[in-house]
């Protein structure tokens, strides 16, 4: 089943015939809000609006595991996310949309990052972090509707809450990154943990403020402005995705514990077992 990830200026997809709405708890809390099982043109998924219905959660504050987690429970086994985010390059300009390939995680270990620890460990490859059967599906669909559009791209994620300084936006470009946002790690990687194909549709709002011109420097009134132009054709792209048949989840994604957890099933500790079963689905 196939869930999206609203971000900022994306709490509800038009079209959406809504059949229940699920308020799931989780062993990591609650989500951020919500989940919405809708249908769209015979085709059933999920909806969970990340920052919470009333944008109340801060990117920092988001309880990412349990949105993965509570996203998994209900069926997923594709995420498709949304996000604002700011160009690191010339040639990447505001409107345009990136499919990133890569991450950077620059958020330095603040957040919860993984299902595993207290007696349960597992290390998950993430040298492909996404999956590259829904980026050739979202880019396929964006390229019959004349979008621009970046791929192979590589997204830097910041702590946040506050836009970046211009030694940091220097130090990112240097890095090798294309742009940065505040929300796709560890969501990301957590995804790849549950065992779910993962990509993120990225609007460029900004660029940031590696530019010497200020009038060029990330604001929110000029995110939000230029989120809320965009926001109509990501909306389309997105109708146009769920209305078409999905690449197979058959690919890595879906394996990715095979070989990552080290602690023996019997001696996984009883708290976790359930926990465990679930991502393995």
């Amino acid at each position: 089943m196939l869930a999206i990830i609203g971000g900022t200026g994306l709490y509800q997809i038009q079209g959406l015939e809504t059949i229940e709405t699920l308020q799931p708890d989780t062993p990591f809390g609650p989500p951020s809000a919500p989940i919405v099982k809708a249908v769209y043109r015979n085709t059933e998924l999920l909806f969970l609006p990340r920052h919470g219905d009333n944008h109340d959660r801060l990117p920092h504050e988001i309880n990412y595991p349990a949105n993965i987690f509570a996203l998994k429970k209900q069926g997923a086994t594709r995420i498709i996310s949304v996000s604002a985010t700011g160009s690191l390059q010339e040639n990447i300009h505001p409107g345009d949309i990136v499919l990133p390939s890569q991450y950077f995680d620059w958020t330095r270990g603040r957040r919860q990052s993984s299902f595993f620890g207290n007696g349960l460990s597992a290390h998950i490859s993430t040298a492909e972090p996404v999956c590259a059967g829904l980026i050739r599906w979202i880019a396929d669909h964006a390229g019959k509707m004349n979008l621009t559009l970046h791929s192979g791209k590589t997204y830097a994620c910041v702590e946040g809450p506050r836009l970046g300084t211009k030694a940091e936006s220097y130090f990112l470009r240097l890095a090798g990154c294309d742009l940065v946002g505040m929300t796709n790690v560890p969501e990301a990687f957590l995804a790849k943990e549950a065992q779910i194909c993962y990509a993120a549709i990225c609007i460029i709002t900004d660029y940031d403020c590696w530019k010497e011109d200020p009038s060029h420097h990330a604001s929110l009134a000029s995110v939000l402005a230029l989120y809320s132009r965009t926001i109509e054709s990501v909306q389309d792209l997105l109708r146009s995705l769920m209305a078409s048949e999905p690449p197979p989840a058959d690919c890595t994604c879906r394996t990715s514990l095979k070989d990552a957890v080290i602690t023996p099933d019997d001696q996984v500790p009883a708290s976790l077992k359930d926990i465990l079963a679930i991502l393995r689905t």
